[in-house]
């Protein structure tokens, strides 16, 4: 195809309005412009394509035998594309609204509260991918994604859900004979961490603890490591999002409370992509961070 060609967009679509109501002044009105536009934009068509399309009638127009046959043929390519415009967004509408989260998030914290957001809109079909992979939200077709950081993610939206506050837990049994507040007095015990998340170690660091002289065990993932903490193994340092129930409830036991202001888990999203879904999915989640 060649475009040079091709009339412009608007020149061809006010022709074409200006074809079906047999009036400039309707045309306008239509595509929400001046009359004028639309007689300016009529007469370069003509120049352009070096035929008469439209003969002035009176106080309207008429239309010649070739400006009829350009305006059927526009007619039904502005409705195929009209066509392809609404099945690409109902295809949209549609398709499972999809968020990447870590599996530690997605286990301790999303997934028991997600019943109340289907409850809420049971329209909305939700996937959820967990993952420690860093995703591409554009090229991995995600509309939104859930990860622990500092939220200075170049071309997204990033909006904080739950700031650096982290909790040291442990099993209630397993610190049932202790009186700890501190970091200080737990250095003898096993400490749980995930592979992924040694950025925790300048917690441990600021405390005034070494290390390396700490008994640490690595565990694959974070979820692994809240289970190994549940069933008494270690102590764990957690964000407090993720825990909080599980000490409301008695399962653990808040040892103390340190503070990385600059970690937390963000919610991130692609600008040009704010359907309706996603939206709706956002709004429920500050609901849900402030409870």
């Amino acid at each position: 195809m060649d475009w040079k060609k091709i009339p412009s967009l608007p020149a061809l679509r006010a022709f074409e309005a200006a074809a079906r109501h047999r009036s400039f002044t309707r045309a306008a009105s239509e595509l929400n412009v001046t009359q004028a536009a639309i007689a300016q934009h009529v007469r370069a068509l003509e120049r352009q394509l070096g035929e008469v399309l439209v003969i002035r009638d009176g106080r309207g127009i008429d239309i010649t035998s070739t400006g009829r046959d350009l305006a059927e043929q526009l007619f039904d390519g502005f409705n195929i594309i009209a066509q392809a415009i609404d099945d690409l967004l109902r295809h949209t509408e549609e398709r499972p609204l999809a968020i990447a989260t870590t599996p530690g998030f997605a286990t301790n914290w999303l997934m028991p509260r997600m019943g109340g957001f289907w409850a809420k809109h049971p329209e909305i079909n939700v996937s959820i991918t967990p993952g420690l992979d860093t995703v591409d939200l554009r090229k991995d077709r995600f509309d939104l994604a859930i990860r622990y950081g500092t939220g200075d993610w170049p071309g997204l939206n990033c909006e904080l859900l739950t700031d650096g506050q982290f909790w040291v837990v442990g099993q209630p049994e397993l610190l049932k004979a202790r009186a700890d507040t501190c970091l200080s007095d737990i250095v003898e015990l096993p400490w749980l961490f995930d592979e992924a998340m040694l950025e925790r170690r300048s917690l441990v660091e600021s405390e005034g603890i070494d290390f390396e002289t700490v008994n640490v065990k690595l565990l694959a993932t974070n979820t692994l490591v809240i289970s190994a903490v549940k069933a008494g193994m270690g102590i764990a340092i957690q964000s407090k999002s993720l825990v909080e129930d599980d000490v409301a409830r008695g399962e653990l036991r808040k040892i103390c409370q340190l503070h990385q202001p600059e970690y937390g888990y963000y919610l991130a999203s692609i600008p040009e992509r704010d359907r309706p879904a996603i939206r709706k999915f956002r709004a429920w989640l500050r609901s849900q961070v402030k409870t």
